[in-house]
């Protein structure tokens, strides 16, 4: 196995057992890793630190654990078990209201670099490294383990995310169970979905908001609501069930605002106060003309990295100021940054410096978050991504 010896002082961090090491801090290695390998890591004095995935960048190993142990089968089968039983402990697993949600959230579980998402009977596994990607046959066995009968199929959907220089070859498909399709309805605090984890953007259905979006379920009575960025219409169906008086759901894709119909229709029949729009959300906002009292921000992240995030605070600031602008007195909004790259802080300020753009008395009724099955690791707290605030604007 290639030893991987830090510079002085690079050791810290690992001792506050914080879950990467970066590239500038490695001094010298033992050994030449494939991308994908299990490596050790040893301080300057040859103490050893941690074992991890090996891979090819700025984060050059992502731990995996911090004591001389076997990455096994049995391995893989205890953290399989430790994350089923944080989601018990929630009240997820066998909760015959909310059949999907997520199983592993990467650093979140102590396996950086995995994301496992259920839905019903089926698990979609999805790599973001090249040493979970070569471990997916493992975390398949486990999870028929762990599940027994209650799991029908594992669906490995990791092409697109993987490294986009790792030359894995990777494609999209079963490896366990699976009838060729990959699309059912599953069930969430009540409502049904289509979700489709072959063709959907991430595993299918952004299981994140499911928390947040009762809380617009608790606001939605006798409101307007416009759901922007929509994709599934997951907002603007919780809408609808809280007794809205229209909802408008917009997104720039067709092919959404077609799945947003029937996520409506699924719940609802053809006969509900909902419409589905396909143009810009920024434009649509410049029209709205105050005729909203309860408004959704959930854009795609504005923000991969650091590099670019001086534009992601302009582009959080100009949405969230078209939109204080032009709600109605007394409205909702509802915002948010899926950016990791954007602290709660900055995300505050972008928020503030549009509230005064628009010259619009606003309250803070809640500060929000990632549900419990996105976990973050206390050591980790770059898994803190999804931030939300609820503002009731004069």
């Amino acid at each position: 196995m290639t030893k991987i010896f830090l510079k002085r002082g690079k050791e810290e961090s690992l001792g506050r057992r914080h879950p990467w090491v970066f590239s500038g801090a490695i001094e010298r290695m033992e050994g030449e890793p494939a991308e994908g390998d299990v490596v050790d890591v040893y301080s300057r004095q040859g103490e050893f630190l941690a074992r991890g995935h090996y891979q090819i960048g700025s984060i050059t190993v992502r731990i995996l654990t911090f004591v001389q142990e076997e990455i096994d089968a049995r391995w893989w089968l205890e953290r399989l078990r430790a994350a089923v039983g944080v989601r018990r402990a929630v009240g997820l697993v066998g909760n015959p209201m909310t059949d999907c949600y997520r199983l592993v959230h990467g650093e979140g579980d102590g396996l950086p670099g995995l994301v496992v998402d259920i839905y019903g009977d089926t698990a979609v596994v999805q790599a973001h490294s090249v040493g979970m990607y070569r471990s997916r046959d493992a975390v398949c066995d486990a999870l028929r383990r762990v599940y027994g009968g209650a799991l029908a199929a594992v669906y490995d959907k990791s092409a697109q995310t993987l490294p986009y220089k790792a030359d894995t070859g990777a494609c999209d498909g079963y490896l366990y169970g699976g009838d060729g399709t990959t699309e059912r309805i599953v069930t969430e605090n009540g409502n049904r979905f289509h979700v489709d984890w072959g063709a959907g953007q991430k595993t299918g259905f952004f299981l994140d908001q499911r928390e947040n979006r009762e809380l617009v379920r608790r606001y939605s009575s006798g409101r307007a609501v416009l759901n922007t960025f929509s994709y599934t219409g997951g907002f603007s169906v919780y809408a609808l069930a809280g007794g809205a008086e229209r909802v408008v759901s917009v997104d720039s894709s067709a092919g959404a605002v077609r799945l947003a119909e029937r996520n409506v229709a699924l719940n609802f029949g053809d006969g509900a106060p909902h419409e589905g729009v396909a143009v810009d959300a920024f434009d649509y906002l410049k029209e709205m003309d105050g005729s909203f009292d309860l408004v959704i921000l959930d854009p795609p992240a504005f923000a991969k990295h650091h590099k670019v995030l001086g534009n992601a605070m302009k582009g959080y600031m100009r949405l969230n100021a078209r939109a204080l602008s032009q709600i109605a007195p007394g409205g909702i909004l509802f915002t948010f940054s899926c950016s990791q790259a954007v602290s709660r802080e900055l995300f505050r300020t972008a928020v503030f410096t549009a509230a005064a753009v628009a010259g619009r008395n606003v309250r803070i009724l809640h500060q929000l978050t990632q549900p419990a099955d996105h976990p973050v690791n206390i050591y980790h707290p770059e898994g803190e991504y999804l931030k939300g605030l609820v503002l009731y604007v004069e």
